[in-house]
């Protein structure tokens, strides 16, 4: 008998400590490790969905083909010192506005070479020196661009060059004449008119010097897409 009650007791005991412990909700929230071993229920992880201070967002646009870019030298290029391949940079001395944005600084860096150059020749050269700009850096962005080639020739001096010999042949049949009448005449005409041309043979023309701070303006021949920070 004492036994049987002994039994019914525990019993009883284990039913009312089930009926304590509440049933899991379907909202409940699952307990980690940590918080299961403190009986401290968990948070929810919480999503930021708005943008974290300070990040800087940037846009892509295209500069079009056309484009004219105002640009002052950095460097220096000359028709009788300059070779081909020859490094030539310059900075925009304007910034590149497109639909009221800038999206090239003033002062952002071309870079590019001499395509082609020609030292001063006698009589018929005229010196001329060529380049093109075919990279492009702002900030720490850095492009390739295509650009039309800028080409630079001297004055012609073909009117100074015809008084020269003009002169000389003038002065060539006074000084015949007067020694050996119009036959004499006639060959210090061919006689003057040959220390004429010598002199203009002997005579170089004006070279194409173009010294840091000139002003070049380039034009792009294809569009060049940028980055631009926007915020």
């Amino acid at each position: 008998m004492k036994s049987l009650l002994i039994v019914l007791t525990v019993g009883a005991t284990l039913a009312t400590g089930a009926c304590s412990i509440p049933s899991a909700d379907a909202t409940d929230t699952p307990l980690n490790s940590a918080d299961a071993a403190s009986g401290i229920a968990a948070k929810p992880p919480v999503v930021n969905t708005a943008a974290a201070p300070g990040r800087q967002v940037y846009h892509d646009v295209t500069i079009p083909t056309g484009t004219a870019l105002p640009l002052a030298l950095t460097s220096s290029v000359a028709s009788d010192t300059s070779t081909v391949e020859d490094v030539v940079s310059a900075r925009l001395t304007h910034a590149i506005t497109i639909d009221g944005r800038d999206v090239l600084p003033a002062g952002a860096r071309l870079d590019g070479v001499v395509t082609d150059v020609d030292g001063s020749g006698r009589v018929k050269g005229r010196a001329m020196i060529a380049f093109r700009f075919t990279s492009l850096r702002t900030g720490d962005e850095h492009y390739d661009v295509q650009a039309a080639p800028l080409t630079y020739v001297a004055p012609a001096t073909k009117g100074e060059d015809a008084t020269k010999i003009g002169i000389g042949a003038g002065a060539g049949a006074v000084i015949g004449g007067i020694l050996g009448g119009k036959d004499g005449a006639a060959k210090g005409a061919v006689i003057g008119g040959g220390a004429g041309t010598g002199v203009v043979l002997a005579t170089k023309g004006q070279e194409i010097r173009l010294a840091p701070g000139a002003d070049v303006t380039s034009q792009l021949t294809a569009p060049v897409t940028v980055r631009i920070r926007v915020s």
